[in-house]
């Protein structure tokens, strides 16, 4: 068998790929960048910081100051006159307190407001942070003196015996509310350090979802105090313990401890429970969102920049780096249908295109299991941090052990809400506000990781043993049975069925270079047809005549545009690396095509994801050629993230080589495939109609 025909007309080197290389001097065709971004050379805690910190003080700097709003309401100090709480008579605050409380309660609102403005680009950065950190630290400072004074000033002068003194509501949504106003200046400051020190710029890069989400919970917040305002007059009841009755109301707890007793309130709390349940989900599901998929590229290209390592850190030690040279004598050497040997570069570039998919499969299953843990570590600390809080803070009341507390906190959790168990206690209350807040969407979130692991583990082991038992399905007993078995064993029994019921290829030892790869995908030996390879022939050589002001021979318009016609319906058989490339016209519209289907595979749900023979298809089209083994080189361990890899060529003028298990293949980095083969596509497109119509301008000019 003959060996496959290059781009390059007659005379042309090898390897060349421009279709649009007859047009001389006119245009001048760089070779492509080759790179994707930077991001997986940056550690992911400069992202976090630029990125996740702010939401995150965006999100909680309203909670915080609706907690605030609720430490000023009401008196920090109550009588007990029985030994239910709910029965205990304020105690007036100073006059001094309670000015002191609103000024630091307005000036964590205008931090609030400055940080907003900041994300939505209204105040610049430099104003915005320091004003914003001072005024939440100021709160915080404010809140905890003030708190101080309960083992002081607050307990002096009092009428009555100061063991009958409580603390209201009011004095622990203050606590809540200074740990909040200190956690969130404190990440704040360090963001601002981040962009004094240039890790990133001084500008939020926030997403649409992250405002939203701000927005949201701003909103929540406000129906929930609005909504507890309009149903304590109706009720009855104190503010604050209709805060604490509207929060287990959205969060479809529903305790009984509080429940409306007038016909008025029976019917609003129909459409306020509604609305809020909406709201509350729609939180919840940002939550999610974000945590699933906000920044998970970004982290997922760094942590398979650290997988790729790993890998080439193994190879080299064992000595198998060798394995990893491009084969300079062997790009044209002819290959068989049967031939695994990977014995010319074209096979050598996908063995390694099949391992950097084998790393970024290992990574994103990595990613999914790390992902639940830490969620579900989260839950769990939640979950026994809040069970000793809650009883300590009912000790005194109803003598609540850590077990009973503990499944307090359960049954609160997964909103069951039996009711035998409730809190009582000022502390109690006020902190049940608190905790649900910020412990309760973690569940969702542990809920959609297992859904990736755990849960698919179930559902796919299900569907495997049913394919072998009473549910046969489409595959082959034999080979369910054996993935089954490979699945069950990680590996050890049948390990070519580990992965897939019919693996493609087995492993083949014919060759060295066969370890990089177990299984790879059938060779696509689909040819152009003989009438389609004469018509593009025939078409570049009018394309050369008409350059040379030679007089071209008329065409009539059917022949003209039958090329072009076989391109519109048999799209599908010229992706092929090793086919010639149409030219002039016809290579403009072949891109406008793939540039049209690759704009639908972006608009999909899920990312999309090319294989070797389509990425080797649309690397060709921008002018790069798999099988040419001088762009090539080495896969190196470490990269750089230095400015002069931006570059396509040295400064000597040499070629920068690339691998595809290198730091500077396509498939590194927070850019989607989709989206990177969609730029190159359309500056390719843009620079040959650049350089088209250059040609024109200067053929006009001729006389």
């Amino acid at each position: 068998m003959s060996p496959p025909e290059r781009d390059g007309r007659d005379g042309d080197a090898p390897g060349n790929t421009d279709p649009e290389s007859h047009l001389g001097k006119t245009y001048s065709h760089g070779k492509p960048k080759i790179d994707n971004d930077k991001a997986h050379l940056q550690p992911t805690r400069w992202w976090f910081l630029s990125s996740v910190f702010p939401m995150v003080a965006g999100t909680l700097g309203p909670v915080a100051s609706a907690f605030s709003i609720c430490a000023l309401v009401a008196p920090w100090r109550q009588k007990l006159v029985s030994e239910d709480p709910d029965e205990a008579i304020y105690v007036g605050d100073p006059v001094w307190l309670t000015a002191i409380n609103a000024v630091q309660l307005a000036i964590a609102l205008i931090s609030n407001l400055f940080l907003l403005f900041n994300m939505a680009r209204r105040i610049r950065f430099g104003i915005a942070q320091p004003i914003t950190i001072v005024g939440w630290y100021f709160s915080a400072i404010v809140l905890v003196c003030l708190l101080c004074t309960g083992a002081g000033p607050l307990t002096e002068d009092l009428d009555f015996p100061k063991d009958d003194l409580i603390w209201s509501q009011s004095f622990y949504y203050g606590i809540w509310a200074a740990i909040l106003y200190f956690i969130i200046a404190t990440i704040m400051t360090i963001t601002f350090w981040g962009a004094l020190k240039g890790h990133y710029p001084k500008d939020f890069i926030l997403t649409m979802s992250q405002r939203t989400l701000m927005l949201q919970t701003i909103s929540l917040l406000l129906y929930l105090h609005v909504g507890a305002l309009v149903f304590s007059k109706i009720e009855g009841w104190g503010y604050l313990d209709t805060v604490y009755w509207a929060d287990v109301t959205l969060f479809t707890v529903g305790f009984g401890d509080f429940t409306p007793t007038t016909n008025l309130g029976r019917a609003l709390m129909i459409p306020y429970a509604i609305v809020g349940i909406i709201s509350l989900g729609l939180v919840i599901g940002s939550v999610r969102s974000l945590t699933m998929d906000g920044g998970k590229r970004r982290v997922l290209a760094r942590m398979e920049e650290k997988r790729r390592r790993r890998t080439l850190r193994t190879i080299t030690r064992r000595g198998n780096d060798d394995i990893l040279e491009p084969i300079e004598d062997g790009a044209d050497l002819p290959r068989e249908l049967t031939d695994k040997s990977l014995s010319n570069e074209y096979e050598r570039r996908k063995a390694e295109f099949a391992l950097m998919r084998k790393i970024q499969a290992m990574t994103s299953t990595r990613r999914k299991w790390m992902a639940l843990g830490i969620s579900a570590m989260v839950w769990v600390v939640f979950w026994m941090v809040g069970a000793v809080v809650f009883m300590h803070a009912e000790k005194r009341w109803q003598d609540w052990s850590y077990f009973d507390s503990f499944y307090f906190c359960f049954i609160a959790w997964t909103t069951i809400g039996y009711g035998d168990f409730t809190p009582v206690s000022n502390a109690g209350k006020a902190f049940f506000v608190f905790w649900s807040l910020m412990a309760l969407p973690t569940i969702t979130v542990l809920i959609s990781h297992a859904g990736d692991t755990v849960v698919k583990i179930i559902r796919d082991s299900t569907i495997r043993l049913g394919n072998v038992t009473i549910l046969p399905g489409e595959e082959d007993f034999m080979a369910s049975f054996k993935h089954l078995i490979s699945r069950m064993t990680l590996g050890k029994f049948f390990h070519a069925h580990y992965d897939t019921e019919t693996p493609l290829v087995v492993d083949s030892k014919r060759h060295h270079l066969q370890r990089l790869a177990s299984v790879m995908e059938e060779l696509n030996e689909d040819d152009l047809s003989e009438q389609e390879r004469e018509e593009a022939e025939e078409s570049e050589r009018e394309e050369e005549s008409e350059l040379r002001g030679r007089p071209k021979h008329p065409r009539r318009e059917s022949q003209a545009s039958s090329f072009t016609a076989k391109v519109r319906r048999s799209l599908s058989k010229l992706r092929n690396a090793e086919h010639k490339l149409p030219t002039g016209a016809d290579f403009h519209f072949l891109l406008i095509s793939e540039i049209r289907a690759v704009a639908k595979h972006l608009k999909e749900s899920k990312t999309h994801s090319y294989s070797f023979d389509e990425w080797a298809w649309y690397l060709k089209l921008i002018g790069e050629d798999e099988h040419n083994p001088q762009t090539h080189g080495k896969a190196k361990v470490k990269g750089t993230n230095q400015g002069s890899s931006d570059t396509t060529e040295s400064a000597n003028g040499e070629v920068s080589k690339w691998s595809w298990v290198g730091h500077r293949n396509p498939l590194m980095g927070s850019q989607g495939e989709s989206e990177w083969i969609l730029e190159k596509l359309v500056d390719r497109l843009q620079e040959c109609l650049s350089a088209e119509s250059r040609r024109q301008r200067k053929k006009h000019k001729e006389p």
